[in-house]
């Protein structure tokens, strides 16, 4: 900004100190533009009200990383109920390839999801999602084995696999679009880092119960029986979510931004759809065209952070324990213990990370753990290998120390790269293009990597890859901690607070 436009847009612009206490207002200033927020149109949500709604987007969120979870952590047991009549050798590399087929549906779910979020209505949306992730959930434990109905029992389970990847398509963008809506500016990586306390709960949980039951019932039984009961048991898990869900309240973002297309469309004389008429047909592909047209490079950053992080986190948390099983052979009781201990670790710490981004900024911490797990993978990898429990424990640690800076801080990140009216959509569609061609499939691959290139060293070096594409993608992010989100007025947790914006506006845009 060149000083002329500086000394006339005043404080905002000209003044560190203003530029320090509100931000958003220096945002506004910077783009040229005078904002005249009335005290009506700031967004005031109580915490009581917050915390309902990070609690049941994150239940959601718990609910699609369980099934992951427990899918990860039998895809040995998995293989042999299902693959059986494949060879030994390729039971679990079948397992794992069912795995990510299911992230292949997860762009087309968020293609369908997303935009209809962002016409309907967040809420709406995310009940469908849970009612369809707890059903197929519900159903894998269902299946007959392969012994019992042939090349059916396989088949039903890509089946299963694709309806919970369609339906989880919908699910982490509108989860995060949601409590980003309600969570107020200068604590959004506070709240938003609940929602990977539900990601991590949700492995936590899977695996937990994985281990329970093998130490109850033991290995025969649980290859026989067993693995049925945590996927049955995420259907009443579906149950409690959806309950929660569906007494929420929309995000006041979406309100806003529906009140104010209404109010476009009484000024200019547009005329506004009639109730009852089907206008989605005609609003779906215009909807997508804008999001992929309109937003190519920030798609393209989200795409990049989305790969980077998701190749982090299903190494560390789905891949890992096959690699204990397979290289180490480690009993199923030992490895599920010290993954849940590391899980433990992580959680206890996601909300200090989400703390300090609201301090910090997104990029600091974001390139902390990118930077991390470019350094710390090969160490840790070569701790893992020793074998012994300690060894093991401290280099998942080093893992985990890097991704918790990421887990703490994307889902506060992601939702303010894409205005209001398309943000469900556009954080769906790239999240989910990203998911299904570099996340889903890290198991899969890291899998083959280790046998192609005959070393173990196969899945540090592929994660350390993708650790590049994370710093060179956080350099070209714009910082937007304590920013008001794109498209929408600041938002803040009292009334007090929203009297303080609107007198700091008129007395540094005079």
């Amino acid at each position: 900004m060149d000083a002329e436009a500086q000394d006339k847009d005043g404080g905002a612009a000209g003044d560190p100190a203003a530029r320090r206490r509100h931000p958003m207002l220096f945002r506004v200033a910077q783009a040229k533009l005078r904002p005249r927020w009335r005290l009506r149109d700031i967004t005031v949500t109580e915490e009581p009200e917050i915390r309902r709604a990070v609690r049941a987007a994150a239940l959601g969120n718990a609910m699609e990383w369980f099934d992951y979870g427990i899918y990860a952590y039998l895809a040995v047991t998995l293989g042999d109920v299902f693959y059986s009549g494949a060879s030994e050798g390729t039971r679990t590399m079948l397992s794992l390839a069912t795995f990510a087929i299911s992230f292949a549906v997860r762009p087309l779910g968020g293609a369908f999801f997303g935009p209809l979020g962002d016409r309907v209505g967040r809420k709406q949306v995310l009940a469908l999602t849970m009612i369809l992730m707890a059903t197929a959930t519900f159903s894998i434990g269902l299946i007959p084995s392969y012994a019992t109905i042939g090349l059916w029992a396989p088949a039903l389970l890509i089946v299963a696999r694709l309806m919970q990847g369609f339906s989880t398509g919908g699910e982490y963008g509108g989860a995060a679009t949601f409590i980003a809506e309600y969570a107020p500016d200068k604590r959004r990586g506070y709240f938003g880092s609940f929602l990977e306390m539900g990601t991590l709960a949700g492995y936590i949980g899977a695996s937990g119960l994985v281990l329970v039951l093998t130490a109850g019932i033991g290995e025969d039984a649980m290859a026989s029986w067993g693995w049925r009961i945590p996927f049955l048991i995420g259907g009443p898990l579906g149950a409690i979510g959806l309950y929660l869900r569906l007494r929420l309240e929309e995000t006041p973002a979406f309100v806003k931004s529906e009140a104010g297309r209404a109010t476009v469309a009484q000024v200019t004389g547009e005329a506004e759809p009639v109730e009852g008429v089907k206008t989605e047909g005609k609003q779906a592909p215009r909807e997508l065209r804008r999001i992929l047209a309109g937003q190519r490079r920030t798609m393209l950053l989200c795409i990049a952070l989305v790969a980077a992080y998701n190749v982090a986190n299903y190494m560390l948390l789905t891949y890992m324990p096959t690699y204990l099983t397979e290289n180490l052979d480690w009993p199923r009781a030992e490895q599920l213990a010290v993954v849940i201990a590391t899980m433990v670790a992580m959680i206890s710490v996601v909300t200090l990370v989400g703390r300090a981004n609201d301090r910090l900024g997104r990029k600091p911490l974001l390139m902390i753990g990118m930077v991390g797990f470019l350094v710390v993978t090969v160490p840790a990898y070569g701790l893992v290998r020793q074998g012994s429990v300690l060894a093991v424990f401290f280099g998942m640690l080093l893992l985990g120390g890097s991704l918790i800076c990421l887990q703490g801080t994307m889902s506060a990140t992601l939702p303010a790269l894409f205005p209001t009216e398309i943000r469900y959509g556009s954080l769906a569609i790239g999240y989910n293009i990203s998911v299904a061609v570099f996340g889903g499939t890290t198991p899969a691959v890291i899998e083959g990597l280790v046998h192609v290139l005959d070393t173990p060293l196969a899945a540090a070096y592929y994660t350390m890859a993708f650790a590049v594409v994370g710093i060179v993608s956080v350099s070209f992010l714009k910082e937007t901690a304590g920013l008001p989100l794109w498209g929408s007025p600041p938002a803040v947790a009292t009334a007090a607070e929203a009297e303080e914006v609107v007198r700091t506006q008129r007395r540094n845009l005079l």
